[in-house]
C-alpha cells in the first residue's frame, strides 16, 4: 500500500475578503475531487484572505500510478491563472513506514 500526499502553497490575486477566497479556493478543491478521485481540504491559512494551502491525498496498490495521478493534479493546480502556486511538498509512504 502506498499513501502520496501533495501540500499546496498558493498565494491568490486580488482576493480582499474570505468570501471571495472562498470563491478562487473552492472550484480548486471540487475539481481535484471530481477528476483524480483524491481527497482534498483547504488544510491552513482559513483565515488569511490572499494565502492557502491545500492538502492533497491518495492511496494506491501501485506507486507508479499514485505519482502520476499526484502529477496531473500539481500540473492542474500550477495552471490555474488566479493562483500563484508558491511552493509544493509531495511525500510518499509505504505501509511500512
Amino acid at each position: 500500500m502506498y499513501v502520496g500526499t501533495l501540500s499546496f502553497d498558493l498565494l491568490l490575486g486580488d482576493v480582499r475578503s474570505l468570501k471571495e477566497k472562498r470563491s478562487v479556493v473552492k472550484p480548486i478543491v471540487a475539481e481535484l475531487q471530481r477528476k483524480f478521485a483524491v481527497s482534498v481540504a483547504e488544510t491552513s491559512g482559513q483565515n488569511l484572505h490572499r494565502r492557502a494551502e491545500i492538502g492533497v491525498a491518495m492511496v494506491s496498490g501501485d506507486p507508479g500510478h499514485l505519482s502520476d495521478v499526484l502529477d496531473r493534479c500539481e500540473r492542474l493546480v500550477a495552471a490555474r491563472p488566479e493562483v500563484e502556486l508558491l511552493s509544493v511538498r509531495r511525500r510518499l509512504h509505504t505501509d511500512e513506514d
